[in-house]
């Protein structure tokens, strides 16, 4: 086995004078970027981090950053990436179970030789989710899986992915290099010849015409916001090649509208967190489904509810044996969506299985959202729903019964949900009702008050 990151290691001391990484007008080759991630490891060598110990990388997306990413992984480390929007609690719960070393600006090092050090059986990286549950789940990913990506290696590229793959001449970088799918669709960029681009302002449509970019990856209600701004004020994108839509499933009709507005562009499909990407479509590609699963890709349905296998898929969730218990059984994951595969061959989801809501790419449960808000004296009994929204993709709406004679504030509801579970999970409406509807079998009716 050929350890992670080795093929990214092999493919840039090659490189020479090739430009592989641009930060404003800061261009770095593939020699420069070899270099910087030995020296770089050398760095974090000497601050003791090797095989087994734990790193919390908050560095954002520039070339130093992308340097520390690489080496880190090279020197056998634990990386953990934060998501975006926990409390200043759930940052510190996060950092101090796992033990994690917080690195916010890069040392470097004498440059040494550098090979991987990672152990197949090791954790490589810990990829935490939202915290919309109170306690974000920690994705638990091997050096073995990590190992059995397909980014690095044109040869693994199922055919939805080698299409993408020439299109990434341009691929913008925005956020932070710890997120999944940003450091995923880097390498497969480097892997094609193409070079990374840093975007400190990743505005859109200006930041495509400013840094000439020709892909990116987009949420859901970043596109709807796109498509509009098009509509209305039309730039040059003629130099696009790629969106590739993350986070939460694209509905049929937008995405025509997109293709229509913005030409044969869109890439879109179906991953988790746990499991990476399972499917994915080409802007060709039926419009109405999430693609094809590659052959590496296995399916198997249980009541309707998708079970997948993937090369690279987590192991279980870091210190937490109930949750891991219910979702990574037997070397399946299981997705919690409901999803059917049809004679064509394409994966077409149907809904989901448990009660969640994304909002900007993000899962965001329901649960948690609603036992917060019945803590206000105020309120006696709290529903969530989520409803598509052109902004953030989907959009949290709750619904209040009040305690008889009090009246529950709204703007004060919203924020208590802010500060326990952080900003995504705040409800953009809160709407006080009388009595919650009820289905036929007496149960709380969420499909009506969404309606």
């Amino acid at each position: 086995m050929t350890i992670w990151p080795t093929p990214v290691l092999d493919l840039l001391a090659v490189g020479g004078d090739r430009p592989v990484f641009e930060d404003g007008d800061r261009v770095v080759t593939a020699a420069e970027m070899s270099t910087m991630i030995r020296r770089a490891a050398a760095g974090l060598r000497a601050r003791g981090i090797g095989p087994g110990r734990g790193v919390a990388l908050r560095l954002g997306v520039g070339a130093e950053a992308f340097a520390a990413t690489i080496a880190a992984f090279a020197v056998g480390a634990r990386v953990c990436g934060l998501p975006a929007g926990l409390t200043a609690a759930q940052r510190e719960h996060l950092l101090s179970r796992d033990d994690a070393v917080p690195i916010d600006e890069v040392a470097f090092g004498d440059d040494e030789p550098l090979a991987a050090a990672g152990r197949p059986g090791d954790v490589a990286r810990i990829i935490y989710t939202s915290g919309s549950t109170g306690r974000p789940k920690g994705c638990a990913q091997t050096y073995a899986a990590m190992s059995a990506a397909w980014a690095p290696c044109p040869d693994r590229w199922p055919p939805a992915i080698a299409q993408l793959a020439e299109r990434l001449d341009r691929y913008l970088v925005f956020g932070s290099l710890s997120s999944q799918v940003m450091l995923e669709y880097g390498i497969l960029t480097l892997a094609a010849g193409g070079v990374l681009v840093a975007a400190r302002s990743p505005a859109f449509p200006d930041a495509f015409v400013r840094h000439r970019a020709t892909a990116s990856v987009i949420t859901v209600g970043k596109l709807h916001q796109l498509v509009r701004s098009q509509r209305a004020n039309p730039v040059d994108l003629s130099g696009l090649g790629a969106l590739m839509v993350s986070g939460s499933p694209l509905e049929p009709g937008r995405l025509r509208e997109a293709l229509d507005v913005l030409g044969p562009v869109v890439f879109h499909g179906y991953g988790q967190t746990e499991t990476g990407m399972i499917s994915m479509a080409t802007p060709g590609e039926m419009p109405d489904s999430v693609g094809r699963p590659p052959a590496a890709v296995s399916l198997r349905f249980e009541d309707g509810e998708l079970y997948v296998r993937t090369p690279a898929q987590a192991s279980f969730y870091w210190g937490d044996p109930e949750e891991s218990a219910k979702v990574f059984t037997g070397g399946w994951v299981r997705t919690r969506d409901l999803a059917s595969l049809g004679e064509d061959g394409y994966l077409r989801l149907l809904g989901r299985a448990r009660d969640v809501i994304i909002v900007q790419a993000t899962l965001v449960c329901a649960g948690p959202i609603e036992r917060v808000l019945a803590t206000a004296d105020a309120v006696a009994e709290a529903y969530v729903v989520g409803r598509p929204d052109d902004e953030t993709g989907e959009a949290i709406h709750a619904f209040v019964v009040p305690v008889t004679g009090r009246e529950p504030d709204p703007a004060e509801l919203r924020a208590l949900v802010a500060a326990r579970l952080g900003p995504l999970a705040a409800p953009k409406t809160v709407t006080v009702i009388e009595r919650v509807p009820l289905t036929p079998s007496g149960k709380p009716d969420k499909a009506a008050l969404a309606a």
